[in-house]
C-alpha cells in the first residue's frame, strides 16, 4: 500500500490528520498508528504502507476423528486443539450477536480498524494511566490468530503476538486488506472457527462440545452469552469453578452489550441475567486412552492404528512429523475395527481366560483379499494404570516392576516394539509352501519316526544326538509314513524336518519373509540372514517370535489363494476438505496387495490345512485323526487352519481362515516367555478361533475352497530336484 493508499484504508486518515494518536505509549500499549512520541502521522502512515501486503492464511489445527467401519461409531479423536470448523449457518444467531456485542460492537461499521475505537481507548487510558481498554477489532484479532496459526517458528509465533508497535501496525495493515476480501460474515465465521475458549476447546465447535454437550446450532441466548464472554479471558471467567462469580458477571455484561446493540428486548436480557449458569461439561476423547470406556478393549486396535500411522510416508518425512498430522490434521478416519466381530472376538477371549491373569489370551482378525483388520481382542485393559496390577510372573522382577495384568499398553497383538511369541507349529506352514513353491506335491512322503537326526548342527541339548539335531514328535502314534495332508494334519515334527532338509530350511525362511513377518530379536535376525538361514532347521517347528497380527495374515493370505495384503487398519481417510487422501497416486487407505503365491500353491496348502479342522481334504487322505477336530465341527462350515505349541508348553496357537475371514488366536505369558501355559490351556485358542469365526459368518453363505491342481496332488517333482512351476 502506497502513502496514498493509507487514506483510502477506512478511517484512520482523519485520526491521523486530527492528531489525535500521535506517538502514544501508554504502560506498555502501543497504539498502532505512529511509532514512538514526536513521530508524526507521515511517519506513521510510511510505517503502516511498509508492511507485508500478504496475510498467509494457514489451516488452523483441527480434529483428527476416527470411526468403526460403519463411519458413524466414534472410536476416538486426536488432537492438538480440539477445532472442528462450523459454518456459519449452522451457528446459533445467539452466538454470533454475543461474540459482536462482546468483542466489537462496531464490527459492521468499520473497515478493518475501529478509528473511534482507538481514540476512545487512547483517552481512557491516559485518563487511568494504564491499559484499560484496548482497541482491536474483530478483524484484528482474527490476523492475530491466523498470524499465530501459521507461525513455522517460535520467533514468528512470539511476533504475532507480542505487544509492539510492528505487530500492532502489521495486524492493521492486513486487516485492512483482509476485509477488501472477505464479507463480514466470513470474518465471523473464521474468527468463531479459532477463537479459544477454554478447556482445549478451540473454535465454536468445540466450545459448544465441552460445556454444553450441544452442537453451536442449538446454543441458547444465555449459553452463546457465556461463550462469547470467555474469549476475553477464558481462566478469569471459567464457569467450571466453584465460583461461578466472575463467569455469571462476563456473560450478564454481554447480554446487556447485545441487549444496547438491539439483539434483544429488555425483557430478554432481564430474564436471561436472573438465570442461573448450567453447564453439561464433556471431556472429548483423546488418543487412544480415551475409547469409550464400556469399549475400553478398542483401545489396542487404536494403538496399532496409531504405530501404523506414524509409519506411513504419507503424513510426513519423520514420526514426529507424522504424528503432530494426525493430531492436526482434522483428518476423518475410517477404520476396519467391526464392532460386532470385536464384540465376539472379545466375549470368546474372556470366557476362556479372566483379565486378571498373567497369561494373555488374544485373537486378531482378519479380511483375506484386502487386508483389513476386523477385530483384535485381549483378555486385558488398555490402560496406563498399573497401580492395582498384579505381581510380576518372574519372581526376579517383582520387586521393580508390577505385572502388566490386568492393565497395559503394550502392543500384545502386534503393531508395536514387542517380537511377539514363539508360535510353534505353526511355522510347519512355511516349510510346507517352500516345498509346494519348488513343485512338490502333497503326496511327498516320508517314513516319519518318533525321534529323527537331522543333517542340522546344533548346541548340545535336550534335543541333541551329538551335534545333530534330533527332533521328535508329541506323540508316539504319529510314527509312520505321512505326507503333506497328514503330516501337516497330525503336526507331525519329523516328517516336517525332513521336509525342511528336501526343500532348504533357508527357503522356508524366505517363505515367511514374503508373507510378511518380520524379525524383531537379535537371535530371529541373526539366524535368518543368508549366512545361518540354512542351517536353522528349527525354523520349521516356530522357534521364532511372531506376533497374532503377522500369522493371521499369513493364514489370510492362503484365503484369497496367494494374494497377500499388508495388513491395513484404515478403510477410509478423508482430508479435511472431504478429499480421499491419496499418496503417490494411490489411495492411502486402499489395500495393498500383491500376489504373493501362485494360486495352485495356496490351494494345495489349504487342502492340507483342511486336514488340521476335520473338514477333510478334497484330494487326499488325512490320516484318520487331526489336531483340532472341533474347529469344523463349531463351525460347520469350510475351514483350514494350523495349531501350534512350543517346547514345554509355553505359548498355544490356533490359525483358521475360510474364504472370507481369517484369525490367529494365542495363549502364552508376555512378562515371562518361559513360563509355560500348561497343556490344560492347549485348546483355547481352537475354540476361541472356532466361536469367532462361526458368529462373524453367521448368515453368509459358506465358501467353498477350490481343490488344488492335479500336478500339486501327484506332481511331476523328480529327485534330481527339477520341477513344473506352472499354475499361475
Amino acid at each position: 500500500m502506497t502513502k496514498t493508499g493509507l487514506a483510502k484504508a477506512g478511517r484512520i486518515a482523519p485520526l491521523i490528520r486530527a492528531g489525535l494518536i500521535a506517538g502514544i505509549v501508554v504502560a506498555g500499549l502501543i497504539f498502532p498508528l505512529v511509532a514512538l512520541a514526536g513521530v508524526g502521522a507521515k511517519n506513521g502512515a510510511d510505517a503502516l504502507a511498509s508492511m507485508p501486503e500478504g496475510l498467509t492464511e494457514v489451516p488452523s489445527a483441527q480434529t483428527t476423528y476416527v470411526y468403526a467401519n460403519d463411519g458413524k461409531t466414534l472410536l476416538t479423536t486426536f488432537y492438538e486443539e480440539h477445532r472442528k470448523p462450523t459454518k456459519i449457518a449452522d451457528m446459533s444467531p445467539f452466538i454470533i450477536q454475543a461474540i459482536v456485542a462482546s468483542e466489537d460492537t462496531r464490527f459492521y461499521e468499520h473497515n478493518g480498524v475501529d478509528a473511534k475505537g482507538v481514540a476512545r481507548a487512547f483517552v481512557a487510558n491516559q485518563q487511568a494511566g494504564t491499559v484499560s481498554q484496548g482497541a482491536s477489532t474483530l478483524t484484528m484479532q482474527y490476523v492475530r490468530m491466523a498470524l499465530r496459526d501459521g507461525a513455522k517458528t517460535p520467533k514468528q509465533a512470539l511476533e504475532a503476538t507480542e505487544q509492539t508497535t510492528a505487530r500492532k501496525l502489521r495486524e492493521m495493515r492486513l486487516a485492512i486488506e483482509l476485509e477488501k476480501r472477505l464479507s463480514k460474515q466470513d470474518i465471523l465465521e473464521r474468527y468463531l472457527n479459532s477463537a479459544y475458549f477454554g478447556h482445549r476447546a478451540y473454535g465454536i465447535f468445540a466450545a459448544a462440545e465441552v460445556f454444553f454437550s450441544k452442537k453451536p446450532a442449538d446454543l441458547s441466548l444465555t449459553e452463546a452469552a457465556l461463550l462469547a464472554g470467555l474469549v476475553k479471558a477464558p481462566s478469569a471467567y471459567d464457569p467450571a469453578t466453584n465460583d461461578r462469580t466472575a463467569a455469571t458477571n462476563r456473560r450478564n455484561y454481554v447480554i446487556e452489550q447485545m441487549h444496547k446493540m438491539n439483539a434483544i428486548t429488555g425483557a430478554e436480557a432481564a430474564a436471561a441475567k436472573r438465570s442461573k449458569i448450567k453447564l453439561k461439561l464433556t471431556a472429548p476423547p483423546n488418543d487412544c486412552v480415551s475409547v469409550p470406556k464400556k469399549h475400553n478393549d478398542w483401545g489396542f486396535f487404536c494403538d496399532y492404528l496409531r504405530n501404523w500411522w506414524i509409519e506411513q510416508p504419507a503424513f510426513g518425512k519423520t514420526s514426529q512429523e507424522r504424528m503432530a498430522n494426525l493430531r492436526r490434521g482434522g483428518y476423518k478416519v475410517v477404520t476396519t475395527l467391526d464392532p460386532k466381530i470385536q464384540k465376539s472376538a472379545l466375549k470368546h477371549v474372556l470366557d476362556k481366560e479372566k483379565r486378571k491373569s498373567v497369561y494373555a489370551h488374544g485373537e486378531v482378525v482378519v479380511e483375506p483379499g484386502t487386508g483389513r483388520i476386523k477385530a483384535m481382542a485381549v483378555n486385558r485393559k488398555y490402560s496406563l494404570d498399573q497401580e492395582n496390577n498384579g505381581e510380576h510372573s518372574d519372581r526376579r522382577k517383582r520387586d521393580d516392576f508390577k505385572g502388566n495384568y490386568p492393565n497395559t499398553v503394550n502392543p500384545l497383538l502386534g503393531g508395536g516394539d514387542m517380537a511377539g511369541y514363539q508360535a510353534g507349529s505353526t511355522f510347519k506352514i512355511f516349510t510346507m509352501l517352500a516345498a509346494l513353491d519348488e513343485g512338490m506335491p502333497l503326496s511327498t512322503a516320508f517314513n516319519s519316526p518318533q525321534r529323527y537326526v537331522s543333517k542340522y548342527i546344533t548346541a548340545p541339548g535336550p534335543a541333541t544326538c551329538g551335534v545333530h539335531w534330533c527332533p521328535k514328535n508329541s506323540s508316539a502314534s504319529m510314527t509312520g509314513r505321512q505326507t503333506m495332508w497328514s503330516g501337516f494334519g497330525k503336526s507331525v515334527n519329523t516328517y516336517f524336518v525332513q521336509l525342511e532338509q528336501k526343500v532348504g530350511a533357508e527357503k522356508a525362511v524366505r517363505m515367511a519373509e514374503r508373507l510378511g513377518l518380520k524379525w524383531r530379536t537379535e537371535v530371529d535376525r541373526t539366524l535368518a540372514g543368508p549366512d545361518h538361514a540354512d542351517g536353522w532347521g528349527a525354523f520349521t517347528l516356530g522357534v521364532s517370535d511372531a506376533t497374532p497380527i503377522e500369522m493371521a495374515n499369513v493364514f489370510a493370505t492362503l484365503g484369497a489363494e496367494g494374494k497377500y495384503c499388508e495388513p491395513i487398519p484404515v478403510r477410509m481417510i478423508n482430508t479435511r476438505d472431504g478429499a480421499s487422501l491419496t499418496y503417490q497416486g494411490k489411495k492411502v487407505a486402499g489395500p495393498r496387495c500383491r500376489q504373493a503365491l501362485r494360486p495352485a500353491v495356496a490351494r494345495a496348502a489349504t487342502d492340507a490345512a483342511r486336514c488340521v479342522t476335520g473338514y477333510g481334504a478334497a484330494k487326499g487322505s488325512c490320516g484318520g485323526w487331526e489336531t483340532s477336530p472341533m474347529v469344523h465341527a463349531t463351525m460347520k462350515r469350510p475351514v483350514a487352519g494350523k495349531s501350534g505349541t512350543t517346547d514345554s508348553n509355553r505359548s498355544a496357537w490356533f490359525c483358521g481362515f475360510t474364504p472370507q475371514l481369517a484369525a490367529a488366536a494365542f495363549v502364552a505369558d508376555p512378562d515371562n516367555p518361559k513360563n509355560t501355559v500348561g497343556t490344560s490351556r492347549g485348546t483355547i485358542s481352537k475354540f476361541t478361533v472356532a466361536q469367532t469365526l462361526k458368529d462373524a459368518l453367521k448368515g453368509q453363505p459358506k465358501a467353498k475352497f477350490t481343490p488344488p491342481p492335479d500336478e500339486l496332488i501327484h506332481g511331476s517333482w523328480n529327485r534330481s530336484g527339477s520341477s513344473n512351476r506352472s499354475g499361475w
